[in-house]
């Protein structure tokens, strides 16, 4: 039928059966045919044959305007595909809450000088591989627990690494805390849902009594708040600490607990367009994160 409504609208532009035969590269008899295979799928009248040549009827000239949109629609789903299309449109990405700390500001200033006819939008929320699952989002910038893997068909390519440190309010030098210790003591975290909160309750749980959970807090700068204040101890990322937790914090390694933070980025699969949009993110947040 995309075949067929192409030919009215040539037909409607050339004037005649035979001008858009031409400007198709078919024979006039060709183009008859698909004006009248045209007009049974649609059960109307388009042409007026009673007069020569034949032209549009006044339905005909209603339909040709709609078909102009359907074409135009469809040359847009092509260049979407289209690797080797100009990127356009919307590209959505979602951004962990460990990495909400400013991290992506520059990668995403990049991709939009790069590519002007791109509308960037940003969400950082929980449920980010479940949102890539129901196509809410083109890719997100995630963090994983080592032992954590991608659920398939989706596909990750790993960017960075980091260590998660437990942190608390205090001065260096002071005794190191027992693992024992530790889940005696109150803590500010991720709420449930995160990988990393789940690693390190697991090696609490197996050294001491029910860990105390006093604030579940998404966004690390007031889990900080809460920490410099003494409202419980913390587990951030080494980079985040060292880069805004000042002297009021320090960094507590017990002996016999290490956890890596694997950051990575997730989607679904090809983007067609989009696919130079997503490797160039790639680009940029490798190099930043290694900075």
């Amino acid at each position: 039928m995309f075949e067929d409504i192409h030919a009215l609208v040539e037909f409607a532009e050339a004037g005649s059966i035979a001008r858009a035969a031409g400007r198709l590269h078919r024979t006039p008899s060709a183009i008859t045919r698909q004006m009248q295979r045209l007009e049974e799928e649609l059960g109307a009248q388009l042409l007026d044959r009673s007069v020569k040549p034949p032209r549009l009827t006044p339905l005909g000239i209603k339909i040709v305007e709609q078909s102009r949109d359907v074409l135009k629609r469809v040359g847009d789903l092509k260049a979407l595909a289209a690797k080797d299309a100009e990127p356009s449109g919307l590209f959505r990405i979602g951004v962990a809450h460990p990495l909400a700390d400013g991290a992506l500001v520059e990668p995403v200033q990049a991709l939009t000088k790069r590519f002007p006819k791109v509308r960037f939008q940003l969400l950082s929320d929980a449920g980010l591989i479940a949102k890539i699952q129901a196509g809410q989002l083109d890719l997100a910038v995630v963090t994983l627990a080592a032992s954590q893997m991608i659920p398939p068909p989706l596909v990750s390519d790993i960017v960075a690494t980091d260590r998660m440190v437990i942190v608390e309010k205090g001065r260096a030098g002071a005794r190191i805390p027992t693992l024992q210790a530790l889940a005696a003591s109150q803590w500010v975290l991720n709420p449930p849902g995160c990988s990393l909160r789940a690693a390190l309750l697991s090696t609490l749980d197996k050294a001491g009594p029910p860990t105390v959970i006093a604030a579940e807090i998404h966004n690390m700068h007031l889990q900080l708040a809460f920490i410099k204040a003494g409202y419980g101890r913390g587990l951030l990322p080494e980079r985040f600490v060292r880069r805004f937790a000042g002297g009021a914090i320090r960094m507590v390694k017990p002996k016999g607990f290490e956890l890596q933070m694997t950051i990575a980025i997730v989607r679904a699969g090809p983007l067609g367009s989009l696919e130079a949009v997503a490797t160039q993110f790639k680009h940029h947040l490798m190099t930043a994160f290694a900075r």
